[in-house]
This record gives C-alpha cells, sequence and structure tokens, in this order.
C-alpha cells in the first residue's frame, strides 16, 4: 500500500478567492465569501475566509490554503446550470437494492461536491420516493441534497431561496410524472 492510498479526500486545487465571491461548500450548500482575515488559532497565524451560507443562516470559516480539501468551489454558470437540468431530467440510473447501502451510496456522492453527482442523487430519489417512498433518513438526505442545489441556483439564476426550491421542485416534476404513468401503465 503506498502511502497516497491513505489520502481521506481527492485534494482539489486550491482557487484564491476574494470578498464577495460567491462559492459552495460541498456539505452545506451556496454562500458568499464575506471577510478574508488573519487570524490565531492553535499557535499558527493562518487567512481565514468566513463564508456565510445563507439557505441556512450558518457562517464557516474556512483557512484559504485548504480551500481544495474542503472542496470549496465557485458558484456554476448558466452553461453548467443547463447540464444539470439534464441530468435532473435524465432517466434513473441504478442504485443498490438494499436501503441501507443505497443510503451510502448517495452520501458518498454527495460528499464529492460534484454537483452532477448531487443532481443525480436528486433525481433518483424523487423518482424512489414517487415510487414507494423513502426511509426517514433517506427523506431528510433528499431535502437536504435539494436545499444544496436549490442555494446554488438562487445565485447561478439570480433567485431568492423560495424561488430557487420552485425552480427545483418543477424540474424534478417530469419524474415523479413518469413513475406514475409507469403505475398506470402497470394495473
Amino acid at each position: 500500500m503506498e502511502l497516497d492510498d491513505l489520502e481521506l479526500a481527492p485534494k482539489a486545487p486550491n482557487i484564491k478567492f476574494k470578498v464577495g465571491d460567491k462559492v459552495v461548500y460541498p456539505h452545506h450548500g451556496a454562500g458568499k465569501v464575506l471577510k478574508k482575515e488573519k487570524k490565531i488559532l492553535l499557535g499558527e497565524k493562518r487567512e481565514y475566509l468566513t463564508i456565510q451560507i445563507l439557505h441556512n443562516d450558518m457562517t464557516v470559516m474556512v483557512p484559504s490554503e485548504n480551500t481544495g480539501v474542503a472542496g470549496l468551489r465557485r458558484v456554476i454558470d448558466h452553461a453548467t446550470v443547463k447540464k444539470v437540468v439534464g441530468v435532473l431530467q435524465d432517466d434513473v440510473s441504478d442504485m443498490p437494492g438494499n436501503w441501507n447501502r443505497r443510503f451510502k451510496h448517495n452520501r458518498e456522492k454527495i460528499r464529492t461536491g460534484d454537483i452532477f453527482e448531487l443532481a443525480e442523487v436528486i433525481r433518483n430519489l424523487a423518482a424512489l420516493e414517487a415510487e414507494k417512498g423513502l426511509s426517514s433518513g433517506e427523506k431528510q438526505m433528499f431535502v437536504r441534497a435539494k436545499r444544496i442545489l436549490a442555494s446554488e441556483f438562487m445565485y447561478a439564476l439570480d433567485m431568492d431561496e423560495e424561488e430557487a426550491e420552485e425552480h427545483v421542485d418543477s424540474l424534478l416534476g417530469h419524474v415523479t410524472e413518469g413513475v406514475e404513468e409507469q403505475d398506470a401503465v402497470e394495473a
């Protein structure tokens, strides 16, 4: 086993952010860089970004040199929004049948910070919910994932929080309609 094999998370490149930049913190959603400041923590002087995550009124601090490790990235542009919408409207992909394995599988996809993986999880869980319902853990995951995506759409499409959440729900409408149509055909 190589030392590289022990790395916990793939290291993304560090991006230099400025005050006012709109960013995505994968585990919490989109926000805005409020300030950059040097602080002494544990005897070390480092530069930190203070980021306000709007959709849940959270403020996080990330060391500037660790933005890649944290998965911090810029909010997607309009061209990427169109691709994300394509993923949301695509056919459901294969998922593990066992809810426990499926939960772990989906959690790992969300943790990557990849917007397309997030959209795939949301689409698949929407279809599963329409088909047979979700476990309470999957339901929480689904709601949280939709809020993270909506928070990014908020900035990318210049919407308020409620509009962005309604937009995500409307994009998922075809998924639930497709399941309902399939059920009607099978009946």
